[in-house]
């Protein structure tokens, strides 16, 4: 089986490449970035690279046309292409944004069915999923209308708007077989500087992710969350990738426990949280984002505040996936990739001595 990756370089990338180079069915991996990594570095050493930008300003249909045949050809006797490629930053240049998270999709489906894949499996998101205002587990069904304050919510309701249109055109049964994992909040170790860096800024000590170090927790009352260790998550994509009849649709990822305040505040050794008014809280992060003091705007408070907990039986009984790290330990592990600035060998994910 030969896969193409698009966008492998950063947290879950590398994850799924590590998935892949585990899987015996996998004779060949290419990876398509539009920033290489260090190709003599593991993961990334285990796959072929080509560099293309799916997110490239074209001007005109003939360049648009000219920009997929080109990607095309990338992909042209694919068995599998894996979609990762995603920008959260910068999040002010929203114009960027969507060329890359929504238009690089579109292009990314369009130069699947060109080139006769056979599967396209799509890195979707719970963020996709319309908001809710209780914890009772949603499956797949749930209407992906996003959170209309939050660009990554926005763009990825946008996404799936792009693979339904995918589907219509070809058919409900279409030569091309389209998955979308729909994963919680992925976390490791190695991505600690690469969420840092996206969502503390510079200004934010990273020691503050030490265990011990913040005498109380503060955070927002009713924050729950589900997260996933990076490697489950990569497992997961593999699993679809190797059972393409059974991995038409929607799937969600999570793992176990949802995650409370008072687990977080239990992972920093303290085990005390404050809880604040939610409104409070926005109008404090959007004070700080107006003046550049973080990269975090409102609009993923506001996703946090309102995203399903998801339900994952389906997954687990359709691809035969579970996960192997509790939620505990995968946000012990992020937390402490923080406080040492880990990352990995490329520029989504290096670390700060890296840089």
């Amino acid at each position: 089986m030969r896969v193409v990756v698009v966008g492998g370089t950063g947290n879950a990338g590398s994850a799924v490449l590590r998935a892949l180079a585990e899987e015996p069915v996998v004779a060949s991996v290419l990876g398509v970035a539009r920033r290489l990594p260090d190709r003599g570095a593991a993961p990334y050493d285990g796959a072929r690279w080509e560099t293309f930008d799916v997110g490239a300003e074209t001007r005109g249909p003939e360049e648009e046309r000219r920009l997929v045949a080109g990607l095309t050809e990338l992909l042209t006797g694919a068995d599998a292409v894996v979609h990762l490629a995603w920008l959260i930053q910068p999040n002010r240049e929203r114009a960027l944004l969507r060329r890359t998270n929504v238009d690089g999709t579109r292009r990314v489906a369009q130069a699947c069915v060109q080139a006769g894949v056979g599967h396209l499996v799509v890195a979707s998101s719970v963020g996709a999923y319309s908001p809710v205002d209780d914890d009772v587990p949603r499956d797949e069904s749930w209407p992906t209308g996003g959170v209309r304050t939050s660009h990554y919510s926005v763009d990825k309701a946008a996404q799936e708007a792009v693979l339904d249109e995918i589907e219509r055109e070809q058919g409900v049964a279409g030569p091309l077989v389209v998955t979308r994992l729909r994963p919680s909040l992925i976390f490791q170790g190695d991505a600690g500087e690469e969420v840092a860096r996206y969502f503390l800024g510079p200004l934010v000590p990273r020691a503050v992710a030490t265990p011990g170090r913040l005498p109380v927790v503060p955070l927002p009352a009713g924050l729950r969350f589900q997260a996933t260790h990076a490697d489950d998550v990569g497992r997961a994509y593999v699993a679809a990738v190797t059972r393409r009849d059974a991995a038409r649709g929607a799937f969600n990822v999570a793992s176990e426990p949802v995650l409370r305040a008072s687990d977080v505040a239990g992972v920093l050794d303290h085990g005390r949280s404050v809880a604040l008014p939610p409104a409070l809280v926005r109008r404090v992060l959007a004070l700080a984002w107006g003046v550049h003091a973080v990269p975090t705007d409102p609009g993923w408070l506001d996703m946090a505040m309102g995203a399903p907990l998801m339900d994952t039986t389906r997954i687990r009984e359709r691809l035969g996936w579970a996960p192997r790290y509790d939620a505990v330990d995968t946000l012990r592990e992020l937390l402490d990739g923080i406080a040492h600035r880990r990352g990995l060998r490329s520029r989504p994910m290096a670390g700060a001595r890296r840089d």
